[in-house]
């Protein structure tokens, strides 16, 4: 019962931040028709941007989380607006492709400026933790949890309460009635791609308290996120925040397997990735649309 609990809570730590990783991907996938192969790019950068301010400035990184979101909102903004929405209509290999491009121009920029070495984001409560009933909870991945948490609750009264947030979900819905109401669709897929690029780097941030940071640390995330979102339901914040925990439960349970087929052992920690694929592919035949995905006629 005591392992049962610990991973109980180790996955739960772990899919708060896996449901910021990939709340911004599923909201461009969902609204833009759009997979965002960048994604991964800008959660590094918001990693490198942490990095550097605590390096640099010795800012707390839950403080640096509003300037990660801020700077790579700009970025996205810009990306989306000079570039994207000038494909926005092609086919999704197009958008793909381009993406794809980006990714690795941000990716070799990185090297350039922080060379492939490991960087990591080390504060006084780093290696603090609390026992529970024997449950150990570290402090930093607690309350990356509950900035996640947080996150995930603000994104869905924006969409659902602000007048920007109703209009980024008509378009969603119906880009023509959307058109015929007044709301300027190049520049909600702007603020869309420029969220999707916000969360990125805030998970990002997250990510750096717990993760060793280099160019390429985006890519793993990247894949998690896709399943995430196929696993919540594309578009949806609480999609988003119930697929990574599911996916952050069944990766943590999944490294206690182990077992020996003939004279092969295997373990558990090598497999944690295939059996939550199990799980999508149960999720996708018993349910299509996801956990919270609206089906469609």
């Amino acid at each position: 019962m005591h392992l049962f609990a610990q991973d109980l809570v180790n996955g739960i730590l772990a899919g708060g931040i896996l449901a910021v990783v990939a709340l911004g991907f599923s909201l461009v996938w969902g609204i833009m028709n759009i997979i965002n192969l960048a994604h991964g790019a800008f959660l590094m950068l918001g990693a490198y941007l942490t990095y550097q301010l605590f390096a640099s400035f010795h800012v707390d990184p839950f403080l640096s989380l509003p300037i990660s979101f801020v700077v790579l909102f700009a970025l996205g903004y810009l990306i989306q607006t000079y570039l994207i929405n000038w494909v926005a209509r092609a086919p999704i290999l197009t958008t793909f492709l381009l993406t794809f491009g980006l990714s690795l121009l941000m990716v070799n920029i990185a090297l350039i400026v922080w060379t492939g070495d490991q960087r990591g984001v080390t504060t006084a409560y780093s290696g603090a933790n609390f026992t529970i009933a024997d449950v150990t909870v570290p402090w930093t991945k607690l309350f990356t949890l509950l900035a996640a948490l947080a996150i995930t609750g603000i994104m869905q009264l924006w969409l659902t309460r602000s007048k920007t947030g109703r209009a980024i979900r008509a378009t969603s819905m119906d880009i023509g009635a959307a058109q015929l109401s007044g709301v300027r669709v190049a520049h909600i897929y702007a603020i869309v791609y420029g969220l999707g690029a916000g969360l990125a780097g805030v998970a990002g941030t997250l990510i750096s308290l717990s993760y060793a940071v280099n160019p390429g640390m985006g890519d793993p995330f990247l894949i998690k996120a896709f399943v995430v979102c196929v696993l919540g339901g594309l578009g949806s914040v609480e999609g988003a925040l119930i697929g990574g925990l599911v996916y952050g439960i069944v990766e943590a349970f999944a490294t206690q397997l182990d077992f020996t087929i003939g004279t092969q052992h295997i373990s558990g920690s090598g497999l944690q990735d295939a059996i939550a694929l199990v799980v999508l592919l149960i999720v996708l035949i018993v349910r299509p649309t996801g956990i919270m995905g609206k089906a469609t006629a």
